[in-house]
């Protein structure tokens, strides 16, 4: 092929990609114009001072914080596991844990509550109230949210070499000394990347919580159970306010994830 044609055919290609691409950004651009062109920023800030609002707000960012901390917890020792080591029904356990990940999100919910009506979940329920109160928002929320911190630290530890680990044991540390001296100040940057993973992904949960907890003022509600119930009642400025705030979250956490959590590769 001479090359003007070759040039002429990276060209058309190049475009159609541009094309194609810049048709979806603008899909978002437009949704996002929308919502700030609907309501005045007076509005949103009379809106954001209803107290069911300021309610949730508080419970959201409480909960999330929560569910991040332990999500984390149990990410690390679960994406080290799956990264470092060969083991009978790898395959399996891999498919499970991102069982939450491709479950409809109603699914996930009715199978929480259906996991606290078993003699095990009762037996639980008499010594913590879970069901429809606080405790069942962390739990939703972290049901999903901690299979993106396994992917996100596994993916982690996998770019990290486990050479350092293997010099580590040979001067004489344990495979844990050497997990904690060598691997994990190296995967920091995973950790921060899977807990903002984490806090944004449980901040835009709804169908658990809405099954398992309810959308009870003052009780269990959360934004996006805010925006489900200022819809139900037709008001829709504030709808669209507490779904600007999340929009911003949302761009803040990407921001961190962006600038601060990009895990190096070793």
């Amino acid at each position: 092929m001479p090359i003007t044609a070759s040039k002429t055919s990276d060209r058309v290609f190049l475009a159609g990609l541009t094309v194609i691409g810049a048709l979806y950004l603008f899909l978002i651009l437009a949704m996002l114009l929308a919502d700030a062109s609907f309501t005045t920023p007076w509005r949103m800030w009379e809106a954001l001072g209803s107290p069911e609002i300021r309610y949730s707000i508080k419970l959201s960012l409480i909960s999330c914080s929560i569910t991040a901390l332990i999500s984390i917890w149990f990410a690390v020792p679960i994406g080290y596991i799956m990264s470092r080591f060969e083991f009978p029904g790898k395959p399996v356990i891999d498919a499970i844990l991102d069982i939450p990940i491709v479950l409809p999100p109603l699914v996930v919910g009715l199978s929480l509550l259906i996991l606290f009506q078993t003699r095990v979940g009762k037996w639980i329920e008499d010594y913590i109230a879970v069901t429809y109160e606080i405790p069942s928002v962390i739990l939703a929320q972290f049901s999903v949210a901690c299979a993106f911190s396994v992917r996100t630290m596994r993916g982690t530890f996998e770019h990290i070499s486990p050479r350092g680990e293997q010099v580590a044991m040979t001067l004489g540390c344990s495979r844990a000394q050497a997990f904690w001296r060598i691997a994990l100040p190296e995967a920091r940057r995973g950790m921060l990347t899977a807990a903002t993973l984490a806090w944004a992904r449980s901040l835009g949960e709804f169908g658990p919580i809405l099954v398992f907890s309810g959308a009870t003022r003052f009780k269990t509600e959360v934004l996006p159970t805010t925006v489900f119930l200022e819809l139900s009642v037709g008001r829709l400025e504030s709808a669209v306010a507490v779904s600007l705030l999340m929009v911003i979250a949302a761009a803040i956490v990407l921001m961190i994830v962006r600038i601060f959590g990009a895990p190096k590769t070793i």
